[in-house]
């Protein structure tokens, strides 16, 4: 088996005006692309059938019933490691993420098989500012709950997980399955002491597209999420303050 198999995953939630062009352009790439229908409606539904039938190298896994954005990818995961990839490449369906840098990401696992690859993201003009307050009070925890500074954005949904780190941590963790997946994971695998390779990207909020975010509720569950983690370090403080120690020294 390669030790390089990459492929993507699209977690889809009723975006049937903008996965067109999301698998479009990982196909150019060269990218075997997993579409993760999370209980969508008929007629985006309809979209990914459709995309399916007539891009080659497209595949659909369908989610009966909504159960969020971590849910979605933590299927996709699996289901990516049960047809023989190493790696897979998580992008959203809404068109947010610069799918031009998708070959860096690439280049950067192949070079770095055993680490996670993560978008640094860099924001413009059209990124809502409540959405920036709310990164900046996440990255706070995130230094808290890993007793580092190794992860400048825990919240940016475009990564490559290497399959074989990544697997153990989502099947003996109860990692957030919405909107907190992304901080609950990176945490999890840092933890572990898996290595990031961090790639600065633009991230877009078009007028126009379609968020999922429910303020109140996903608010509710990365705090929720937070509070978890940080019992959870706290279980694991000598460890962390030995690794942490050891860095300091450079052994």
């Amino acid at each position: 088996m390669p030790t390089h198999r990459l492929c993507a995953i699209v977690p889809v939630y009723n975006h049937g005006a903008t996965v067109a062009g999301v698998v479009r352009s990982l196909r150019a790439q060269g990218l075997d692309t997993l579409l993760v229908d999370d209980g969508s409606a008929p007629d985006c539904a309809t979209v990914l059938d459709g995309l399916v039938r007539t891009i080659p190298g497209t595949w659909l896994l369908r989610r009966r019933d909504n159960g969020g954005k971590g849910a979605a990818v933590l299927d996709g995961l699996r289901a990516a490691a049960g047809r023989g990839y190493s790696h897979a490449l998580q992008i959203d369906a809404d068109g947010q993420h610069a799918l031009a840098d998708v070959a860096q990401f690439a280049a950067l696992s192949r070079a770095h098989p055993q680490a996670l690859v993560c978008g640094a993201p860099i924001y413009g003009d059209d990124a809502p500012r409540a959405r920036l307050y709310g990164r900046w009070i996440t990255r706070v925890w995130v230094w808290i709950n890993t007793l580092a500074l190794d992860i400048p954005d825990a919240m940016c949904g475009f990564r490559i997980y290497p399959l074989a780190a990544t697997l153990p941590v989502i099947d003996n963790a109860s990692i957030g399955r919405r909107m907190d997946f992304d901080i609950s994971i990176i945490v999890r695998l840092h933890w572990r002491n898996v290595p990031m390779v961090w790639l600065p990207t633009r991230v877009m909020y078009p007028g126009d597209g379609i968020s999922h975010f429910h303020a109140l509720r996903d608010n509710l569950l990365i705090s929720k999420e937070h509070a978890r983690l940080f019992f959870g370090m706290l279980g694991r403080l000598p460890l962390l303050l030995a690794r942490r120690a050891l860095r300091r020294t450079g052994a």
